[in-house]
Formats: C-alpha cells, sequence, structure tokens
C-alpha cells in the first residue's frame, strides 16, 4: 500500500507541475495576444482577427483559388478573344474568371457568342471601356482614324477593372493557351516589380527574327534617341525590349507604384513630342510600357509567349516546337482567323463558330485583303 501511495503522490506532482506550465503557457500567449492587439500592424489589421481560421482559409484558396484573367474583345477580332478564352477554360481545372474589357456596342454579340454550349460555364465579366479616358493622350491621325484601336490601351488600366484581385494576367485576343494557366498565374514576381514580361532578346521567339529586323527587338526600334527628354531618361539604346501582349501584373505593386498615372503621363508627353521611334516596330501601346517598366519588371518563361506566328518568322517553327509551346501568340499581320497565318489550323481547333454569323464574313473579308 506504501507503494501505492507512493505512485499516487508521484502522479499528483506530476498533474501539478503539468497545469502550472500551462498555466505559465497561457499567461505568456494571453500576453502576448495583449501586446499584439495593442499594437496594430501597419495595415491596420488585428494579426488575431485571422489567427484561427487560417488553416480553413488556406486549405480553401488552393483549392479554389480565383485566378483573373483579362483580355480586350473588339468587335472585329471578336472571334480571337473567344477562341483565346475557350483555350485557356479548356486547359485548367483552376477557377479561372475571364474580365473582358470590351466597347458599348459588342456587348450584345459577346454575351449571346458566350452562350454557345462549349463556352456555357466560362465564368466572366464583361467590363465597358471609356475611350474618352485617352483624349489628349493619343495623338489620332483623322486620315487613319479608322485604325485607331483604343482597347489596345485597356491593359494600361488593369486595377480599375480588377479592383480586388491581387494579381491579374493579362492576354491579347490572337494568343491560344495550351497548357494549365495557373503555371503562368505562378510566375514568381520579384519584390518591388509590378509585372512580368517575356524578354525579346532572350526569347526562344527571336531566334526565327528577320535578319535586318533587330531593331524591332531593342528599345531604339520603338523610341526616338534623338529626342532629348528620351535620352535624358540614360536608358540604353541597345536594351532588350519586351512583348505587352502577354503578362503577369502584380496590382498592389502597380497601385502602390501608381503605374496607370506613369503610363498617362508618358503618353500624354509624346502627344507633344513625338516621342516614340518613327520606324516603329510594335504597336503604339509599347512605348510608355518600355519606359515605366525599364529594368522594373520580372520575366515569364518564354514558352509562354511564343510569339511572331503572325508574321513570316512565324513559318520557322517546327509543329514539334509548335506543340511544346505552352502560349502562341500571332503577333504580326496575319491573323490565324484570316488562315494565311502560320498554324492557323491550331487555332482552329479551338475557334467556336459565332452564332450572329457575323464573324464569318469578317474572316472572309480578312483572307482577301490578306491575298492581295
Amino acid at each position: 500500500s506504501s507503494y501505492f501511495s507512493v505512485n499516487i503522490s508521484i502522479l499528483i506532482v506530476a498533474v501539478v507541475i503539468f497545469l502550472l506550465v500551462i498555466h505559465h503557457n497561457f499567461l505568456s500567449l494571453s500576453d502576448f495576444l495583449r501586446r499584439e492587439l495593442s499594437d496594430p500592424s501597419p495595415l491596420g489589421l488585428q494579426p488575431i482577427d485571422f489567427i484561427p481560421a487560417a488553416p480553413q482559409r488556406l486549405a480553401d484558396e488552393r483549392n479554389d483559388k480565383e485566378i483573373s484573367v483579362v483580355i480586350a474583345a473588339s468587335d472585329e477580332r471578336l472571334g480571337g478573344a473567344i477562341a483565346a478564352m475557350n483555350s485557356i477554360y479548356q486547359n485548367t481545372r483552376a477557377n479561372v474568371v475571364f474580365h473582358i474589357v470590351t466597347l458599348n456596342d459588342t456587348v450584345d454579340h459577346l454575351r449571346m457568342w458566350l452562350r454557345s454550349p462549349p463556352l456555357k460555364n466560362i465564368r466572366y465579366r464583361i467590363l465597358d471601356f471609356d475611350p474618352r479616358v485617352l483624349e489628349g493622350k493619343v495623338q489620332v491621325d483623322p486620315q487613319k482614324a479608322d485604325t485607331f484601336k483604343p482597347l489596345t490601351f485597356a491593359r494600361f488600366y488593369l486595377p480599375s477593372f480588377v479592383p480586388h484581385a491581387e494579381k491579374v494576367i493579362y492576354v491579347d485576343d490572337d494568343v491560344i493557351v495550351q497548357d494549365d494557366i495557373v503555371e503562368l498565374y505562378n510566375t514568381p514576381l520579384k519584390p518591388g516589380h509590378a509585372a512580368a514580361f517575356s524578354d525579346d532578346c532572350d526569347s526562344t521567339s527571336s531566334k526565327v527574327a528577320v535578319r535586318g529586323a533587330g531593331n524591332q527587338y531593342n528599345y531604339i526600334g520603338f523610341l526616338d534617341y534623338k529626342k532629348e527628354t528620351i535620352r535624358k531618361l540614360a536608358m540604353k539604346a541597345n536594351t532588350c525590349s519586351f512583348n505587352p501582349g502577354v503578362f503577369v501584373a502584380n496590382l498592389t505593386e502597380w497601385k502602390l507604384q501608381n503605374i496607370t498615372k506613369q503610363l498617362e503621363k508618358w503618353m500624354a508627353l509624346n502627344v507633344v513630342e513625338e516621342l516614340y521611334s518613327k520606324t516603329l516596330a510594335g504597336s503604339i501601346t509599347t512605348p510608355p510600357l518600355l519606359i515605366v517598366f525599364y529594368k522594373q519588371h520580372s520575366s515569364i518563361d518564354p514558352m509562354w509567349n511564343v510569339r511572331h506566328l503572325g508574321s513570316s518568322a512565324g513559318k520557322r517553327y517546327s509543329p514539334q516546337f509548335v506543340e511544346a509551346a505552352k502560349l502562341l501568340h500571332w503577333n504580326g499581320h496575319f491573323k490565324p482567323w484570316g488562315r494565311t497565318a502560320s498554324y492557323a489550323d491550331v487555332w482552329e481547333k479551338w475557334y467556336v463558330p459565332d452564332p450572329a454569323g457575323k464573324f464569318n464574313l469578317i474572316r472572309r473579308h480578312s483572307e482577301a485583303y490578306e491575298a492581295k
């Protein structure tokens, strides 16, 4: 019995010690929480508010994280945007939401097309772009007024289209995605970088570049280095340019650095001083981006923007290479809906016919134009 009472005593001592340890830890924890609560974080968040919910919330986020993809859809190229969205949607298991930026007169046609059976489960929001935001920022030649495409500037205004997203992907309408867009979304951006692009010099695409068109891949191909305003920026003329038709943006950083305002500043300056190169290798949307993101952007995997399929250079790609590409981009004169572009048959696989029949007429017209 004395043996039994010794065991009981040991057990009681152990329980008391255990309770004292628990009590001490509890006091330390409550002291820590008190400090945390009385010391709000810089964002004014109370850390305790979300400590208990974190594990469940993280689990949900991983399974059903919303991936925002922004695409511009103009009426005459609507079939391109439809094929691009279909290819993204069919190749991912992620919860992709398309933010389709368009002009008022395209909305009904777009809605009707998105009701087609292959597209009916696509999640999307249609956003109206107001071209008046470009007044005083773009020089429109009255002779070429019909060639001015306001929607090419939609990418400058990403935070106003997707105000609550931390990160978005922007894609042009002349692309086809052949892999899971989540991989592009997960591109790591360096601290302080608001966007990641595919650089031209080191890209797989430039390997098939047309000789003599070297300028196309350098800053001097887009900016007029005879202008003092450009020279003062001290940006090397042979710096590798990048393609803004596909990119990943960190919108928190974008807003913090006021990227939209910076881009608008250079657009307005160009109207007054004509800062863009006269032999402009690409669209007029590229130069302001090159200035604002000079040595201030991360890189996406070049296979996520295999381009120049819309130029004569595209014919140099092998079928094996095209098949391996994660994203195909028909930038250049020959669009895949015109059928004279390289690998138009790949694009055709993702195209969903226009229920209104309008795009068929556009396609016939573009084929006749390209055949001239």
